[in-house]
């Protein structure tokens, strides 16, 4: 079936591991927003990886997430976007528009003819941040998480590694 995914959560909830299991079937196309910029987060991306295993391939693509995805999508092999919380990230680093990448990508997936699962942080339950910069990202990321919900065929909540369906077109 060919469907779109969004997957939020807290951090640390599991949505990444509850991720995988849903293209578990076959190789799979992993693309990566992270980027190792210290020894922490170079140690995270390589235990995602080794728990992928050898049948996925990784693509890495910190800002050009639409372009790289509308590119890489086939019917005949599911992509994993992991995760639209550092893309932004990387966006807002970079002085990208982040409503205009936001778009671009929901039009991507609006016509998307494969299996697409993406991965997002829930930042919106907490206290509000004290910087300025802290609540654009809150709010860049409460915006984003908003329209590509209205895109995916399913939203699925994962707290606790326990996933929640919000919604389910399929």
């Amino acid at each position: 079936m060919i469907h779109t995914t969004l997957i939020i959560g807290g951090a640390r909830s599991g949505k990444s591991v509850y991720a995988e299991t849903l293209l578990t079937a076959g190789a799979a196309l992993y693309l990566a927003t992270g980027q190792a910029f210290d020894d922490e987060m170079a140690a995270r991306i390589r235990l995602h990886m080794d728990r992928r295993g050898p049948t996925w391939s990784t693509i890495e693509e910190p800002l050009e997430l639409p372009q790289a995805l509308d590119r890489h999508l086939d019917p005949a092999r599911p992509i994993l976007v992991d995760c639209l919380t550092l893309w932004i990230s990387n966006l807002m680093h970079a002085g990208r528009d982040v409503g205009c990448e936001t778009e671009a990508l929901a039009e991507v997936l609006a016509t998307a003819r494969g299996t697409v699962v993406l991965v997002s942080n829930e930042v919106g339950l907490g206290l509000v941040p004290e910087t300025r910069l802290g609540r654009d990202f809150r709010d860049h990321q409460g915006r984003v998480n908003q329209r590509i919900a209205q895109i995916c065929h399913r939203v699925v909540f994962v707290a606790a590694g326990l996933p929640l369906v919000l919604k389910d077109s399929v």
